[in-house]
Formats: C-alpha cells, sequence, structure tokens
C-alpha cells in the first residue's frame, strides 16, 4: 500500500539568512564553488556527513549555530552576494542570447533534451554513470551559454544503490527510499494550480499516470517523471 503523503519537516531559518534557502533551491551551487564554499564554512562536518547537500546540511545545524550565523554580518554579506549573483546569473543575456540566427535560420526558443539519466550532483542521486554524468554536464554547459534547454527524464525514487562487502566476500546491495521533499525539486502544476500530470495509454483500457516534478539547474529546468502515485496499481 502506498503512503498517502510522505512530510519532510525543515528547518525554518532567520530571516537573515533567508539568501541561504534561495541558494539551496538552485543547483547552479553544484558547480559553482563559491556557493559550495559558503555551506561548507557553515558546519564542516555536517557537510561531509549530508554528502554536500545544502538541504540536507540545513536541516542538520542547530538553532544556536543559526542564530550565531544570522549575528554574523560578514556571513550574512557573502549569502546575500551570492544570491545577488544567482539572480544576475538567470536573468541577464548570455552567449546563446547574442544569436539571431545560426545557418539563416532563427535560433530555437525552446530545445527539449530527454535522458533516462541527469548526473547533477550526489545530493540527487537519479544517475549511475557516465550516460547521467554526460547528460548533467550538458545542462550545466547549457546554463552557463545561455541555451534554452529543458531536461526531460525519469524519478528514480529508489535512485542507485549502495553496495557493500559481507565478510564472506558477497556484493550486498540496499537501496535508501528518495523523499521528495527533501531535495531541491517541486511539483510542477497547471496554471489553476493543479498538479500537472502525464498519461500513457496501456493495453485493456488502462493507462499509466506520472505527476511531474521540475528543478532549476541554473538557467536551465528539468523535468523528471514519476509514477509512483495513487492512480496507478502497484505493478
Amino acid at each position: 500500500m502506498k503512503a498517502i503523503r510522505r512530510f519532510t519537516v525543515r528547518t525554518v531559518l532567520p530571516e537573515r539568512l533567508a539568501a541561504l534557502d534561495e541558494l539551496a533551491a538552485n543547483l547552479r551551487w553544484s558547480w559553482h564553488r563559491p556557493t559550495l564554499d559558503l555551506f561548507r564554512d557553515i558546519a564542516p562536518e555536517t557537510w561531509d556527513e549530508q554528502g554536500k547537500d545544502p538541504i540536507g546540511l540545513l536541516g542538520e545545524i542547530a538553532p544556536s549555530r543559526l542564530a550565531e550565523l544570522a549575528a554574523d554580518e560578514g556571513f550574512v554579506w557573502r549569502a546575500n552576494a551570492l544570491r545577488d549573483d544567482l539572480r544576475s546569473y538567470l536573468s541577464e543575456p548570455r552567449w546563446y542570447q547574442s544569436l539571431s540566427e545560426v545557418d539563416g535560420r532563427a535560433t530555437p526558443g525552446t530545445i527539449a533534451y530527454f535522458s533516462p539519466e541527469f548526473g547533477i550532483a550526489a545530493a540527487l542521486p537519479q544517475y549511475s554513470g557516465g550516460l547521467g554524468i554526460l547528460a548533467g554536464d550538458h545542462l550545466k554547459s547549457a546554463s552557463d551559454l545561455g541555451v534554452p534547454i529543458i531536461g526531460v527524464g525519469l524519478f528514480y525514487r529508489a535512485g542507485y544503490f549502495r553496495q557493500t562487502i559481507s565478510r564472506d566476500g558477497w556484493q550486498e546491495e540496499s537501496y535508501p527510499v528518495l523523499d521528495p521533499d527533501g531535495l531541491p525539486m517541486r511539483v510542477l502544476r497547471n496554471p489553476d494550480g493543479s498538479a500537472a500530470e502525464v498519461v500513457l495509454a496501456l493495453p485493456d483500457g488502462k493507462a499509466l499516470h506520472a505527476r511531474i516534478w521540475q528543478l532549476a539547474v541554473g538557467r536551465v529546468t528539468l523535468l523528471l517523471l514519476d509514477t509512483d502515485v495513487q492512480e496507478n496499481e502497484e505493478q
């Protein structure tokens, strides 16, 4: 039986640290060294324990440490400066915006990029090898160049497995279940506020339903289809 709903409790940040939420919500941090350094400096040991995941980090920081950071003028200035830099990065023209046409044709306004895997960051384990890393790098490069790509893939709720070796030398796998509410993603919604979905017709009058998760990879939007919804039978 599927859970009706899962809840993830997130730390409420002091108003002076609101920039951290904005920085954590956009996956540009995964390849932007100054932002990575900012999160690491909050609590280096916890940062490593959480797998260099900003959302996981913020969920583990004690209120006393948050209060200390909120009172640190230097840290608040760094956070606000990086937030302003992110906003400029998202809004200002880049290389692609300087092009009006290519080979005599108008440049496309939107380019769809489909892949079964996208390796953006270890905190979002939606890949297992080279294909995913390549797809993730394409999105990051497209973002830096201003190319209007929209990535489309699948959401794997168990991510990829973790392996250990038993005392007898056998590989043992575990599949940690991911909670979407603990990841930098949100449900894509229609203009009326209802959740957008894709419906695929199946034999015998059946259908497969998929909700759509939306992620911000710098300037690029990544959409992941998720079939773990109430409308679908377990199999």
